[in-house]
């Protein structure tokens, strides 16, 4: 397990809990020597967790579009910074870096990238673990809904267990560990 993506907020929340965990994300990243692979933006959550792996010794590489760069959001320190066209390229170039994928609480983009990853592995497009990191409860209600899509006929059993979930960044850590360790 040498590199995961995280998905998260460029906003850091309400809460100082979500900027306090992606910061200790970081940290055992560092620690554990995986490579942080990310949006590659200096704001929020994003920003927190890749200051932290960098504060820490350890490896980041970003995937920014040119257009949020001119903008000025991207994260000048990091390991690595690539730049793309597209959010859809982002999303690609960042998978095919990473041996999973974990998501910190966000808003649409977040979302966007977790259920598109989702799809992914659903149609076999991409074989690597995905868990959330459910920080103060912030996916209780998706979960809900992912049950109740289960419930109404709209999503497999099987593909809901797609979904890795835990408030502990520890533990998560580990179950995207014993997936590689079952796969292999």
């Amino acid at each position: 397990m040498k590199s995961i993506v995280v998905y998260c907020g460029s906003s850091p929340g309400t809460n100082p809990i979500y900027k306090e965990v992606a910061r200790e994300l970081g940290e055992k990243f560092a620690k554990k020597n995986i490579r942080l692979i990310y949006g590659g933006g200096n704001l929020g959550l994003m920003g927190t967790v890749a200051d932290a792996v960098l504060t820490n010794g350890g490896q980041v590489t970003g995937v920014i579009p040119n257009f949020l760069a001119a903008l000025e959001v991207a994260h000048q320190t990091l390991t690595e910074l690539h730049f793309v066209e597209t959010m859809h390229e982002r999303k690609f170039k960042m998978v095919q870096f990473a041996r999973g994928v974990i998501a910190l609480p966000g808003g649409y983009g977040t979302m966007d990238e977790l259920f598109e990853i989702l799809a992914w592995r659903q149609l076999k497009l991409y074989d690597g673990p995905i868990g959330v990191l459910n920080v103060n409860g912030f996916y209780d209600l998706m979960l809900q809904q992912l049950d109740r899509m289960v419930d109404d006929g709209f999503l497999k059993a099987e593909n809901r267990e797609l979904l890795i979930v835990s408030d502990s960044i520890d533990e998560l850590l580990m179950k995207i560990e014993g997936y590689w360790a079952q796969t292999f």
